[in-house]
């Protein structure tokens, strides 16, 4: 047998675990998604319209979504602005449904306000997460 090319497992072991740490870093690198992505808020392409203001009563909201598919609450808060929030539920992730103004949860009853995305009453333990939008020519924007 020749004993320059005997392998221990010891040194397959060493090798599988220097690649695998390779990968990781890899992954860590500056070109995976933005903070915002990253902190659970969906991004979209900025100037993507989602509704128009006429569609929604000042104080309320309506369901839309942005086009990666993601559901999202746009309200209005007064005559000329919007906001816009993940329609996901913080507590277990069902998605939120507009109901005057409150946002409804279906699954475990939290509510939400329509024109903030905060907790009225939980479980949801926190706010729903903010989406980036604008107005312009009276049509909600994202970005």
């Amino acid at each position: 047998m020749d004993h320059d090319l005997v392998v221990t497992r010891r040194t397959v072991l060493a090798a599988g675990a220097a690649g695998a740490g390779s990968v990781a870093l890899a992954a860590c690198g500056s070109g995976g998604p933005p903070s915002a992505a990253r902190s659970g808020a969906p991004v979209a392409a900025a100037d993507t319209p989602l509704v128009t203001l006429a569609d929604i009563t000042v104080g309320e909201a309506a369901s839309a979504k942005l086009p990666d598919g993601s559901p999202v609450i746009v309200a209005r808060p007064t005559e000329n602005t919007a906001a816009c929030f993940s329609a996901i539920c913080t507590h277990m992730g069902c998605t939120v449904a507009p109901a005057g103004r409150q946002l409804h949860c279906p699954c475990h009853g939290s509510v939400y306000d329509a024109t903030t995305g905060q907790v009225v009453h939980g479980p949801a333990p926190r706010a729903l997460a903010k989406v980036s939008v604008h107005v312009a020519g009276g049509r909600v924007l994202t970005g």
